[in-house]
């Protein structure tokens, strides 16, 4: 039975007087979402926490921006696994944001949460990296380091449009405790921004969040606010590095040169092999529009 935790106003991320909090708790993640079926009290439970925290995350104010469109959001949480935990959207309905979005959240998950580690053991102990789907931009592009890497591990069409008895599911359950991803990995791989890894405070890796409904900078920044808030961005205390290092380890990387020297086919390349491209309405990316991992 996975634990349920209140939804208090301590669990905010920004205080009123302007500076970052650290979150006591957040969202329990269990290290698989095998056993949760869709329309429990798990279930409603993990997705009432997930909803709660985008809806947060996307209406930020004062002096934070997210940038972007403007636009309602989903948001997906899975397991460690890879198992489906919970889908969520900040809009009323299902259709108040990209439905298409929906599976490109779970997309997202699932692909920040496969390429990213722990600690490791074993014959190598080399671990504790992360990389958000911002960083795999450049690496699959022709000529990359991961070139293809996007065609490897398609997402699975039966998890995500359909329920696990083979039937067609209630659109309206879709972002809900009812959702038909829930307790099924949906795979895929996601090449631009909005999907991270999970750290919990004890510094493991539990999983990975999705966030899509905007542009692609603005999907990073979102769930870049939504790991924070969720209690799930403890790196810092797992030891994790990332492309981008320091306090924001797994952040996007904007440097992609505008069109000069090193423009190639239409587009820039970025310099450190790990760069996404702006976006309208670019979001800073940096504190204090962010806090830094705990």
């Amino acid at each position: 039975m996975l634990k349920r935790v209140a939804l208090a106003s301590s669990l905010l991320a920004f205080s009123v007087t302007g500076a970052w909090a650290v979150i006591p708790t957040g969202i329990q993640v269990p290290p698989s979402c095998a056993g949760v079926t869709p329309g429990s009290g798990p279930a409603n439970t993990l997705n009432s926490q997930l909803k709660n925290f985008l809806s947060q995350s996307v209406s930020v104010g004062g002096s934070l921006s997210n940038g972007g469109l403007g636009f309602n959001m989903w948001a997906t949480l899975v397991a460690n696994d890879g198992t489906v935990c919970a889908v969520a959207f900040s809009g009323t309905a299902y259709t108040d944001q990209w439905l298409a979005s929906r599976v490109i959240s779970a997309q997202k998950a699932a692909t920040a949460n496969s390429l990213s580690l722990g600690q490791a053991s074993g014959a190598s102990a080399k671990g504790a990296f992360a990389l958000s789907t911002a960083n795999l931009y450049s690496a699959v592009r022709d000529g990359g380091s991961l070139f293809g890497l996007q065609f490897s591990n398609p997402v699975d069409p039966d998890t995500a449009y359909r329920k696990s008895d083979g039937t067609t599911p209630d659109p309206t359950t879709f972002g809900t405790g009812s959702d038909p991803m829930i307790g099924r990995p949906v795979g895929g791989v996601n090449v631009f921004g909005g999907g991270l890894a999970a750290y919990s405070s004890a510094g493991v890796k539990v999983g990975g969040l999705g966030v899509s409904g905007d542009t692609s900078c603005t999907d990073h920044v979102i769930a870049w606010r939504l790991r924070h808030r969720a209690g799930l961005d403890y790196l810092a205390t797992a030891g994790v590095t990332g492309p981008a290092g320091g306090l924001f380890p797994d952040n996007i990387i904007f440097d992609i040169p505008d069109n000069n020297s090193q423009f190639v086919g239409a587009n820039g390349l970025s310099v450190s092999g790990f760069g996404h491209p702006k976006c309208i309405n670019t979001p800073v990316a940096a504190a204090p529009n962010l806090a830094p991992v705990q």
